[in-house]
């Protein structure tokens, strides 16, 4: 992994499009063998940062280095240690999924026997065994990215970056790369994963970079984050607005470092708590015991739109359109 340690790092990092800077000193270090993410809503350039770090785009200044190697001075190297998917699938719907991953293994010199085994090995790791011989073109959202995923680790790459991967996947498509990224993991494939959704960080990355507007503005773990916004809290929606004053006072005796929240209109209580499940249990047997009449009881965690409202002072809806080449 070179002398830093990392898998892959960039220190002040800045790529300018005319007078808009899309990289404004980039900072990032991925450990090897884990899922990192790169979590950033529209426009925050993570595809940028991406495509700088993956050696297709020269940045302006600053350092970076993946798979160990020094990515200005040498972008070929790196090519051969890493591997790229993007936003969208790039196999062919007409072949079949082994007639592609065969195609990609040739293009990549393995030569035709050791592209046919690469080939059966990756449908095998990828569970497509039973689509196999049939075309792309009939197979599912997911089926395809997985697809995907197989031919951007033809030759097992130490660093595999993932553009967005499960964009507009249903739940069950999202659930298959999720599986598969794990694997790619668990046999020593370090991913960097550029997503704008934190429940799929949350549920595949050790830790998270947040980039905004081209900088790095926090990284930590997933549950690092969400505790900067408040943590867990417990919610209780008032069955009539005259339980409301009742709701509150079971509220406040579980109340920790935050205040107790009241919205008359929703008819909702909510603060901020430590041990979630006995704050639950006593706010409950409260309810239960005084008879207050509730519509909803529960625990919430930090919504993506929390996180970036908390770290940004803005919603993920206010940024611009993403620059791009």
């Amino acid at each position: 992994m070179g002398t830093s340690g990392y898998a892959v790092l960039a220190e002040g990092v800045m790529k300018r499009y005319g007078e808009k800077r899309a990289l404004d000193g980039f900072d990032l270090a991925v450990r090897p063998g884990i899922v990192h993410g790169l979590l950033g809503p529209n426009g925050a350039s993570k595809t940028t940062a991406v495509r700088a770090l993956a050696t297709l785009l020269r940045f302006d200044s600053g350092r970076a280095e993946v798979a160990g190697l020094d990515v200005a001075r040498e972008p070929r190297r790196v090519r051969t240690r890493i591997g790229l998917t993007g936003q969208y699938a790039a196999v062919d719907e007409i072949l079949t999924g082994r007639q592609n991953l065969e195609m990609f293994g040739r293009l990549f010199h393995l030569g035709a026997a050791r592209a046919r085994r690469r080939a059966a090995e990756l449908l095998e790791q990828f569970d497509l065994c039973d689509a196999a011989d049939r075309g792309v073109k009939g197979y599912s959202g997911g089926m395809r990215r997985r697809l995907d995923l197989a031919a951007s680790v033809i030759l097992a790459p130490q660093v595999l970056f993932l553009d967005e991967p499960t964009t507009g996947l249903d739940p069950r498509g999202r659930g298959e790369v999720w599986d598969s990224v794990r694997t790619l993991v668990a046999d020593g494939t370090t991913v960097l994963l550029t997503t704008q959704y934190l429940e799929e960080a949350d549920r595949i990355a050790s830790r998270i970079t947040v980039i905004d507007r081209g900088r790095a503005i926090a990284d930590d773990t997933p549950d690092g984050l969400k505790n900067r916004v408040g943590g867990d809290r417990i919610e209780v929606v008032a069955g009539e607005t005259a339980d409301l004053p009742a709701v509150v006072k079971a509220v406040e005796r579980v109340a920790g470092a935050g205040p107790v929240v009241s919205d008359e209109v929703a008819r909702r209580v909510h603060t901020q708590v430590a041990d979630r499940v006995a704050a639950l249990t006593e706010v409950a047997r409260t309810l239960q015991d005084e008879r207050i009449g509730v519509e909803d009881i529960g625990l919430r965690r930090p919504s993506l739109d929390d996180v970036f409202l908390s770290l940004t002072g803005h919603r993920t809806e206010t940024l611009d359109e993403e620059v791009t080449v």
